[in-house]
């Protein structure tokens, strides 16, 4: 009995020792399996996907996960700016508005936007690139002298010298850009010039690159002689910014609708000028009863809301539009009038002044739009108005449509050449002379 419990005790010992052995060996020295053969293993028992084992768990995997993001959102900005530096403009410009033909410039002929949208706004600007030239865009009465900041080498200045007022305050800007041009943070300066009515602008000269100053182009309103198509361009005067006239968008109805009216003319009536001829033609032939006439003996700076509005809605409403000379044959009826589709009847005549022929332009007035192909009814004298309107009155709706679709084509072609213009002579020259050209 002593012995056979002996037995049991031993075969116990030699168990536990076996079951030791056996259980070191796998904690120690048996291989384990890879953590693809484990997951694999778990698939084959349908355990669940998202168990990690320890040895999987990475503590730092959510700054990884955001350093590689990081990572990635930098290489993307690098090829971004390594694009960006392929694509580099070839010129960067910045128009200084400071008279009211520079929203024409850039709201009309740019077709640039300007931020606030408030035509009151205290400080308005805009940015657009065109071709390889970026261009941006400041106005408003904030933009003053040593008061803003300066963004690239190259501006043009757009300034009002129609009269000596104006004159003196166009001139502290030119000082002002002279003052740059010398301490090195300009090296080009171009100007769009509103210039004297009477085409009177001697006082410009002194500031041309050509006469010892340092504006290199001109772009020139009214038809001088000045205009050689080298360094001084005759630039369109364009429609009444100033009085908030704004950009037309062409539509269906502008062009295809029938008009209530033949003609009309809504201005000032000066006494002893062209205008109370065409009052007297338009009142003695009866043609006042199928045109939207009216007329003020004084001139108004600004228009009221109601002014203005109903000034659209008669070009809106009218197959032609009057215009009759003012102080220049030039005037912005004729550009407002092409935005809604009504036709120009100019007077055709050159008025008192210096105004005429350049040593490019043989056909003042207007010659401009006339080498760009105005397709305007050009009189010259408003007795032969009867004439035109009797033609009116015999032409079908379907050429009046056709006519409209002729103007208004050109005027967006015509736009569009003077944008080409004033870009390719701003590039020609400033580039150029980069170079050492």
């Amino acid at each position: 009995m002593r012995l056979t419990r002996k037995r049991v005790c031993s075969a116990l010992l030699a168990a536990y020792v076996l079951f030791s052995f056996y259980a070191a060996y796998c904690v120690f020295l048996k291989p384990r399996r890879s953590a693809a053969s484990q997951t694999s293993h778990r698939e084959k028992h349908g355990r669940e996907h998202f168990i990690l084992e320890v040895e999987e768990w990475n503590p730092w995997e959510v700054d990884e996960k955001n350093s590689l993001q990081q990572n990635s959102a930098n290489n993307v900005q690098l090829l971004k700016e390594k694009k960006l530096q392929q694509e580099q403009t070839n010129l960067r410009v910045q128009i200084w508005g400071k008279a009211a033909i520079g929203l024409y410039l850039w709201q009309h002929i740019f077709e640039g936007l300007l931020e606030p949208a408030d035509v009151s706004a205290q400080w308005r600007e805009g940015s657009l690139k065109a071709g390889k030239s970026f261009f941006s865009f400041i106005t408003g009465p904030s933009v003053v002298p040593g008061y803003f900041s300066v963004e690239c080498a190259n501006v043009v200045l757009v300034l009002n010298g129609r009269e000596e007022g104006k004159v003196s305050y166009a001139t502290q800007w030119l000082h002002y850009a002279q003052t740059l041009i010398q301490t090195r943070k300009l090296q080009h300066v171009a100007v769009v010039l509103l210039g004297s009515e009477q085409c009177k602008n001697e006082w410009i000269y002194p500031y041309l690159k050509s006469y010892g100053g340092f504006v290199e182009l001109l772009f020139l309103i009214y038809d001088s002689p000045l205009v050689n198509e080298e360094d001084i361009f005759q630039w369109p005067l364009g429609v009444a910014t100033y009085r908030n006239f704004p950009v037309v968008e062409p539509s269906w109805s502008m062009l295809h609708n029938p008009r209530l009216y033949h003609c009309n003319f809504l201005g000032t009536v000066y006494k002893n000028s062209s205008r109370e001829t065409l009052m007297e033609v338009l009142r003695q032939s009866g043609l006042d009863k199928i045109c939207w006439i009216s007329a003020r003996e004084e001139w108004w700076p600004q228009e009221t809301n109601e002014s203005l509005q109903n000034y659209q809605d008669a070009l809106l409403q009218s197959d032609l539009t009057l215009c009759p000379l003012g102080v220049n044959t030039e005037c912005y009826r004729i550009y407002e009038a092409c935005s809604f589709g009504s036709v120009p009847v100019v007077e055709d005549v050159m008025t008192p002044g210096n105004c005429g022929n350049s040593s490019v332009y043989h056909s003042a007035p207007l010659q401009l739009l006339k080498t760009m192909g105005a397709p305007f009814i050009f009189i010259k004298n408003w007795k032969e108005l009867p004439a035109v309107l009797e033609k009116e009155q015999n032409m079908t709706l379907e050429q009046k449509i056709q006519r409209r679709k002729k103007l208004m084509e050109w005027y967006r072609y015509f736009k569009a050449q003077m944008r080409q213009k004033f870009i390719s002579t701003l590039e020609n020259s400033f580039l150029s002379k980069d170079k050492g050209g």
